[in-house]
């Protein structure tokens, strides 16, 4: 199983050269995760791992998702379900399952990342099977109760500088706090989130304006409610915050205006709200997030067009982040535009669009980033994260909107340990279609180093402003 040392180069002899040298010089350079999932309390605590199930099963909904296709229980795996239904508890039988259908990952990125992973940070280099099963799930386990194993030590064997979580608009953030007052200096930075109260269709989003209102003092009021979301915004940023993070069902915005704005927030603070007046007001507050980004500096991120809980059975039971959020295609001109006009020709402001749709990319998006100034592209984005969705979003988007109106790769992660692969992939997906370019004379080769450094480090530095 052991990885090959060229994976992911290109075929052609002299390309594949290219390529490997590319990829020697960034290889190296440390890992910017701008837009990241891990937990917070990781590195708070800095507690070992509980045992290699909880590690690489249970929190990577890529890993989940392909097992329950293949009827595979969520129980079994150990997913904590919402009704009190008993589920496995047992690591050694989880991983014995999943090391019984590992077959299903063939050719998936998942098993680059899942085997990237082993090998970097275990030195395993056999395929997991149900017959070895046991023996490695020893082998890590030993592992993990070491404390170069614990989340600082590894934050800083994986040449991380900075990480970003993703945090719910009315979260204390007691764990940023605390990793502040240790003295730790790894960078561990929190994103506002604030999609459970913009967002009138979620569960839980009246309780969650009220306690909005109650962290900041202010009245249930068109105007208390945006001064809320402005102290909270200066509070994340406080703590380290640089960005925003916004993942709504689709790329709408709005600009409707006051005294219309008052009259839809009453409506949906007062109950059940209408699917025309949800998607109206969540349109509106990406405007509203967007002013104030502009005001306090922080980047916005925007990554619509997931269906969340599409499997409304398995949501009841289990919550969100179980799998079965499934894209849809998306419509970005229109939508964008009045976010567009209110504040795309700002140099000062950064909006990160990401998309899970990629007919957009070359139709849409590159020409959207490629015109307006505060307008970069993200990388792709969950189905699409995946070697061949790098190097399509490249073909497609590089073409229009060039290198320099994206922000380069960063990675979209639950599962700590496949960090350095994933941006390890990238890297190798960057450098052979920098190598590419090399080859056919469209690129020259001193010219091709500075592109790499630039999408491995340098572009999501600067986007980012870490």
């Amino acid at each position: 199983m052991a990885l090959h040392p060229d994976r992911l180069f290109p075929i052609e002899a002299s390309a594949r050269a290219i390529a490997r040298r590319l990829h020697e010089s960034v290889a190296g350079l440390p890992i910017l995760s701008p837009h990241g999932h891990t937990d917070p309390r990781w590195y708070a605590e800095d507690a070992p791992f509980p045992d290699p199930a909880t590690l690489f099963v249970k929190p990577d909904h890529y890993v989940t998702r392909m097992l329950y296709s293949q009827g595979v229980r969520l129980e079994e795996l150990g997913i904590p379900a919402r009704d009190g239904t008993p589920v496995e508890t047992d690591g050694r039988k989880i991983w014995r399952l999943f090391a019984s259908h590992w077959y299903l990952f063939r050719g998936t990125p998942s098993r680059l990342w899942l085997e990237d992973s082993l090998e970097r940070c275990f030195g395993i280099t056999e395929r997991l099977a149900p017959g070895n099963a046991d023996r490695l799930y020893d082998t890590i386990a030993e592992a993990l109760g070491k404390p170069e194993f614990r989340p600082r030590a590894l934050f800083e064997r994986f040449n991380i500088e900075a990480i970003s979580t993703t945090d719910s608009a009315i979260d204390e953030l007691k764990s940023h706090q605390q990793i502040l007052a240790s003295g730790w200096k790894g960078r561990v930075l929190p994103a506002y989130r604030p999609d459970v109260v913009v967002d009138p269709e979620r569960v839980g989003f009246h309780d969650g304006v009220r306690t909005l209102l109650a962290m900041t003092g202010q009245l249930a009021t068109w105007q208390g409610y945006l001064s809320a979301h402005r102290e909270r915004r200066a509070f994340f940023k406080s703590l380290g915050a640089t960005s925003t993070d916004h993942g709504h069902a689709s790329a709408s915005t709005a600009d409707i205006g006051t005294a219309a704005a008052e009259a839809l927030f009453a409506r949906v603070l007062a109950g059940p709200a209408v699917p025309e007046d949800a998607e109206l007001f969540r349109a509106q507050m990406l405007t509203e997030m967007a002013r104030m980004s502009l005001d306090d500096g922080l980047v916005m991120q925007i990554h619509p067009g997931s269906y969340r809980n599409h499997n409304a059975p398995l949501f009841q039971r289990f919550g969100t982040d179980i799998g079965a959020d499934i894209p849809v295609g998306m419509d970005y001109v229109r939508a964008l535009k009045p976010l567009l006009d209110a504040v795309g020709n700002e140099p000062g402001m950064t909006v990160i669009l990401f998309t899970l749709d990629e007919t957009v990319f070359s139709r849409e998006l590159a020409p959207l980033a490629g015109h307006y100034p505060a307008l970069k592209l993200g990388p792709p984005w969950w189905f699409l994260d995946s070697p061949e969705g790098m190097r399509r979003a490249r073909e497609l988007a590089v073409e229009t909107a060039g290198f320099y109106n994206t922000v380069g790769f960063n990675d979209d992660t639950r599962a700590y340990l496949s960090i350095p692969a994933r941006h390890d992939t990238a890297r190798r997906v960057d450098c052979s279609y920098l190598a590419r370019l090399v080859a056919d004379h469209r690129l020259d080769e001193d010219e091709a180093y500075e592109v790499a450094a630039d999408l491995a480090y340098n572009l999501a530095k600067k986007a980012y402003k870490l």
